[in-house]
């Protein structure tokens, strides 16, 4: 594990850690080609490392959105935040998912300009509103997501996904956790148009 994965707080020795958060590591490692930083910085606190990791499977695994919306959304959300981990990391896997490599850097910027339909949009409005102004979220944002087009459960998921990653990115601010530089590049060849 990358000993900079925080500059705040000390990453763990992997063989100080207990076995299943050793397993856990291993597998996405092995599925990855390396071992995404997050995973090293929360084994800080196993007790911490093991719900947050369970309720992020959770979050993608048991979802009526498309993983690309996923990522849609945790991206537009650390955008907003300026969480530089989840901005790089979460951006690789946009590219991937949506197999485009421009969207990830559109939707940092500004994903107001971004070219995702209105669906999109719309539903990034919503996980920005409740990101920035939690409290002025209300039934007309829910609606709007429902006459966008998602499920009653896809609104729920919207909501969950922003509100995880708005932990995640502030989590990842504190602890300054830094992006493997595997991210950076991730995903970045051509669109087959």
């Amino acid at each position: 594990m990358d000993d900079d994965a925080m500059r705040r707080f000390p990453v763990p020795d992997r063989d100080d850690l207990p076995e299943d958060l050793r397993e856990r590591i291993d597998d996405e490692t092995e599925r990855a080609g390396f071992t995404p930083n997050v995973f090293a910085a929360f084994a800080y606190k196993p007790s911490h490392f093991r719900p947050f990791f369970e309720y992020h499977d959770a979050l993608v695994e048991d979802t009526d959105l498309e993983r690309h919306e996923v990522e849609m959304i945790i991206v537009a959300v650390s955008g907003v935040n300026h969480c530089y981990y989840c901005n790089v990391a979460h951006g690789a896997l946009v590219r991937i998912y949506a197999k485009d490599p421009l969207l990830a850097d559109q939707l940092v910027a500004n994903y107001r300009t971004a070219d995702i339909p209105e669906k999109h949009k719309t539903m990034l409005d919503v996980a920005v509103k409740l990101t920035e102004s939690p409290v002025e979220v209300g039934e007309d944002d829910l609606q709007r997501l429902r006459d966008a087009g998602f499920s009653e459960e896809a609104v729920w998921d919207i909501g969950a996904v922003t509100a995880f990653f708005n932990l995640s990115n502030r989590m990842a601010m504190f602890a300054d956790m830094r992006p493997n530089e595997e991210f950076h590049t991730l995903g970045r060849q051509p669109r087959d148009d």
